[in-house]
């Protein structure tokens, strides 16, 4: 009972000096950082999509224009040079918005390990469901915008795209 007691106060004594280390500020804050790093994120995503949408009705519109009026194709080539580097990005930041929930889960995985030792855990994982949720509705509205301008991406492109989606929401699914 003794060496319990010795273990004991100092096991007290570096959780102290641990949470004195870290303590310049609370955990709290860096959740509540992180979060909005997130909502950030996903806010510029959704952005893009919109902006891929808009691109693609404006480009429609002016092909229909140009058909109509027998003016040439020459004037719609800039819009169509632009919607495949749109969407490299919107891919690009889906993968680090992946990248970031995938972060997350890891840590409440630690958490709920750490938990078995006795360390306080936050079982909520409405926030958590909440990330993975949007971040799937914004995957399925980028892969619908991608699908619908196919025929002008390129039979090299669009295979790379759809491999790129595919690996987002597998390793979603799978953690």
């Amino acid at each position: 009972l003794r060496l319990v007691a010795i273990l004991k106060t100092i096991l007290e004594g570096e959780k102290a000096a641990v949470l004195k280390r870290d303590h310049h500020l609370p955990l709290s804050f860096h959740r509540r950082q992180e979060e909005l790093k997130f909502s950030l994120g996903l806010q510029r995503l959704q952005h893009r999509v919109r902006q891929i949408q808009a691109l693609r009705d404006s480009s429609a519109a002016s092909l229909q224009l140009n058909v109509r009026d027998a003016v040439p194709k020459a004037e719609g080539k800039p819009m169509e040079s632009e919607l495949p580097t749109l969407i490299l990005e919107a891919v690009k930041e889906l993968e680090l918005a992946k990248q970031q929930v995938l972060k997350r889960i890891q840590i409440w995985k630690r958490q709920q390990q750490l938990a078995g030792n006795g360390a306080p855990f936050e079982e909520n994982l409405a926030p958590l469901q909440k990330r993975c949720e949007s971040l799937v509705e914004v995957h399925f509205q980028l892969h619908q915008q991608v699908m619908a301008a196919s025929s002008e991406l390129g039979a090299e492109l669009l295979p790379r795209l759809l491999e790129r989606f595919n690996e987002v929401l597998s390793s979603l699914v799978k953690r």
